[in-house]
């Protein structure tokens, strides 16, 4: 027993599990009770030499805290492999690129068990096996880079590394499709050749600040430069000047982000060459993304929940009205459109909307996607506008539903609910919320949409009346 442990103190320990943050973490017992060491890089069933870095100075229920890095493996997992990737782990983007692929799999059911088990209406649902990804690398449909210089001084298109504002390289990152890193490769070069300097956070000066890019299943890529300013004389010779270099660019939009802060776009763009929004087929829809529209980064594993979604759909029959909460580009509604009489497509991003309606206004009256019904503004207040719906399909951010959505979720007395989360604590929370107004769970399947990182996403099927 470890009668206290302080930082730099070195020591070896078995991994036992990895936290939700895809973190290996080993039980050590100290003089002063338990302690969760969380060693970035270790994988289960290792045994590994860390040195501590950091002790929380809070204990709870279930002991303490405490980080270390990872110094030397002792026995190797068998289920562990070589990422192939030049910046792992640096960038920490992919944390389980060193872990066997079925194994990733397997642990991201075992995550959703878990958060359901924590719920005692949620602990008898079965949980299906985890829907791995066809493309384990090469999966991710767009990108944000960060503009700047690395630590050797460097221009490059990067991230973040862990808790810091160093930027790590990411040239040569496998998990974009393989556009991306074409047109990455071709902005560096274009970025660097006309000098272009990178906005700095601090003293808020230079220009470049991030950048975009989204791939459709045609190869093509829109781009989306975002600025510290507006002033940029040289920016639509420098989109073409892009496009003539990489046929693979739809269009290239500026985006202008003044405010501080973490948030990569901001409100005011405007179109520099091409086309500002671009075309996608995602499963049985096909969708148009803006610059800021959301749409799962798997384009192949979204297809698959979006038929999930239909198949459930088309069990109920006869349908009259369906509610896309959360509706994003409105993939899921346009799916949902040749089942219905109306769709209700509700999304609280204007600029998303925006892109949206606007396609939808190039269909046909005879076209089943003219079904589909856009409205801009907070979910639960448009939801308490609809009156009845016999589907409700939920898909919020990680926080999930707020109670009021889901108590207006029951007023519509739906047939069916289909919630597709990329968090399973905040489903559990909201599904159990649901059971006690009425409205149990019956199934749950996760999907890998996120393959090498420590997320996973899951659609529940919840019965109505």
């Amino acid at each position: 027993m470890e009668s206290s442990l302080q930082p730099g103190a070195s020591l070896a320990v078995m991994v036992e599990r990895l936290d939700h943050d895809g973190v290996g973490v080993a039980e050590v017992q100290t003089g002063t009770g338990l302690l969760h060491l969380h060693v970035a890089g270790a994988l289960p069933g290792e045994r590994v030499r860390a040195t501590v870095m950091h002790v929380s100075p809070h204990a709870l229920a279930r002991g303490r805290d405490a980080w270390a890095d990872l110094q030397e493996i002792v026995n190797a997992s068998p289920a562990r492999v070589t990422p192939p990737c030049p910046t792992h782990p640096a960038c920490s983007g992919c944390p389980l690129a060193n872990w066997a692929y079925a194994a990733q799999v397997e642990w991201k059911r075992e995550l959703v068990v878990e958060a359901m088990a924590a719920q005692q209406e949620l602990a008898r649902v079965p949980v299906a096996a985890c829907v791995p990804s066809p493309r384990p690398f090469g999966y991710r449909a767009n990108a944000k880079y960060v503009f700047g210089h690395d630590r050797d001084g460097r221009l490059v298109l990067g991230a973040y590394a862990p808790r810091s504002h160093e930027i790590v390289d990411m040239a040569g990152c496998p998990i974009g499709e393989p556009a991306l890193a074409e047109v990455a490769a071709a902005l560096l070069t274009l970025l660097t050749q006309h000098a272009v300097a990178p906005f700095d956070e601090i003293r808020r000066i230079g220009l470049l600040r991030h950048l975009g890019l989204r791939a459709n299943a045609e190869g093509k890529v829109l781009v989306t430069l975002v600025t510290g300013q507006e002033g940029w004389p040289q920016a639509e010779s420098f989109a073409r000047e892009l496009a003539a270099a990489c046929p693979a660019v739809l269009g290239v939009v500026h985006n202008i982000n003044r405010a501080s802060g973490n948030a990569i776009f901001g409100e005011q763009e405007h179109l520099l060459f091409g086309s500002a929004s671009i075309e996608d087929t995602i499963g049985p829809a096909r969708v148009r993304l803006g610059p800021r529209s959301f749409s799962q980064a798997n384009r192949l594993v979204a297809g698959r929940a979006y038929h999930d979604i239909v198949a459930a759909a088309t069990r109920l029959g006869s349908i009259d009205r369906v509610v896309d909460a959360y509706a994003g580009a409105g993939g899921i509604a346009l799916a949902l459109a040749p089942l219905a009489r109306e769709v209700v497509a509700i999304e609280e991003n204007p600029a998303a909307c925006a892109t949206a309606q606007a396609f939808l206004a190039e269909r046909g009256p005879g076209d089943p996607e003219a079904r589909v019904r856009y409205v801009t503004g907070d979910v639960a207040d448009h939801l308490a506008r609809v009156g009845k719906a016999d589907l409700v399909v939920l898909n919020p951010p990680r926080k999930g539903c707020a109670a009021t959505t889901i108590a207006a979720v029951a007023q519509l007395h739906p047939r069916l609910v289909a919630y597709l989360s990329c968090n399973p604590a905040s489903l559990a929370r909201d599904l159990a919320a649901l059971a006690r107004l009425g409205l149990p769970t019956v199934g749950i399947t996760p999907y890998d949409m996120l393959a090498q990182t420590p997320h996973v996403e899951a659609l529940s099927l919840v019965i109505g009346g």
